[in-house]
């Protein structure tokens, strides 16, 4: 068993320990279920700042720790100060260090877009993460039948949230072409190897419709990177590590991005 599959079946459990304790009632009773969201896709193609999505985390299965003792309201609001196009904020705790108030607090204290950054395995998941206040839910393919991420799509539609679908490798693409999603992410890391390509995705990049939103994720560490995948057709950049493993991510963020709009 890989670490997706670990991953998964972890997740599958989580799951259903959430539905034994919060109903679907619940969810829809919260605060935030019936607020308003924002759109990613449409600050990613009025961005005049490179598209950045400045990821939380505090660790990962392919990186270990990163910044265990970050403050979230801290990081993402000066993510937001360095005018990136979205947040984009890990709610798995065994996997990636969340808290389970991470989110909530990230939403409390900044108003653009935010993705919830998590492993999509049911539907529960797409109703509580609209009572969370997300404006985005990840779907990866390498983890869904495709049954399951048109339900979700639909579902997510329906409650006004955007779909991130994250694929990596020409199958994936090919595949699910004619899901309704908002963004098409290209993962440069090898879920199952973690090995890290970002020639791999530009190439992927050209199977893609013109009219996609393409998100290039992961490995993404020198502005001459981003500028190599812009130049490939890529719109937005799902960034976290880099970020993150610096005492100040905020302060990297806005170096990057004044870097951009520099070039």
């Amino acid at each position: 068993m890989n670490i997706l599959d670990t991953i998964k079946a972890q997740k599958l459990k989580e799951v259903a320990n959430l539905k034994a304790q919060f109903s679907y009632s619940f969810l829809e009773e919260q605060p935030l279920f019936n607020s308003a969201t924002h759109s990613l896709r449409k600050a990613i193609e009025s961005s005049v700042t490179g598209g950045i999505i400045a990821e939380f985390k505090r660790k990962s299965p392919a990186k270990g720790n990163i910044n265990l003792d970050a403050n979230v309201v801290e990081v993402t609001q000066g993510y937001a100060n360095a005018t990136v196009s979205g947040l984009s904020v890990l709610t798995d705790v065994d996997f990636f260090g969340a808290r389970k108030n991470d989110f909530e607090l990230a939403r409390k204290n900044n108003t653009i877009p935010m993705l919830r950054k998590d492993f999509m395995v049911d539907e529960y998941q797409i109703i509580q993460s609209k009572a969370m206040g997300a404006d985005v839910i990840l779907l990866i393919a390498k983890i869904l039948t495709k049954k399951q991420m048109q339900s979700y799509t639909n579902l997510a539609h329906e409650l006004g949230m955007e779909v991130f679908l994250e694929t990596q490798n020409k199958a994936e693409i090919l595949e699910n072409m004619d899901l309704n999603f908002d963004l098409i992410g290209i993962n440069n890391r090898n879920l199952n190897s973690f090995e890290v390509s970002v020639e791999n995705s530009i190439k992927l990049a050209q199977l893609l419709q013109k009219a996609s939103i393409k998100i290039a994720e992961s490995g993404i560490n020198s502005l001459e990177t981003i500028q190599l995948l812009q130049a490939n057709g890529f719109h937005g950049f799902l960034m976290g590590e880099y970020f993150m493993k610096e005492q100040n991510p905020a302060e990297k963020c806005r170096n990057l991005i004044q870097q951009l709009v520099c070039k």
